[in-house]
């Protein structure tokens, strides 16, 4: 059971080298808008990660994707992930590092 505006959070951790910080964010925020556009995903925000601080000369990013429930991640994950991920390798290669979780919302 969900709780009330329950779904998933789907969680991007993005480590990246700070001297492609604003090309990264010019790329990054189109790309989430394109996310946001695919069916049964709500809404996305961006965080700075501020504990842990990053490594000297790294940038430390955050995106949580909401999205209505498991078949919109399962679709996403399926049809789109691989050609969204290998653009962004594509433009950016070994320059950045990204972890992925997947965060539901507790029944209280």
């Amino acid at each position: 059971m969900d709780a009330i505006g329950g779904g998933l959070i789907y969680e991007v951790n993005l480590d990246l080298d700070a001297a492609i910080a604003d090309d990264y964010l010019a790329w990054l925020r189109p790309h989430m808008l394109e996310l946001c556009a695919l069916p049964g995903f709500i809404d996305a925000r961006l965080y700075a990660v501020e504990e842990p601080a990053a490594e000297p000369g790294r940038a430390a990013w955050c995106v949580h994707y909401r999205l209505r429930d498991q078949a919109a991640l399962e679709d996403y994950l399926r049809e789109h992930a691989p050609r969204l991920r290998a653009d962004g390798m594509a433009r950016f290669g070994g320059r950045f590092n990204a972890s992925r979780r997947v965060l539901r919302a507790m029944a209280d």
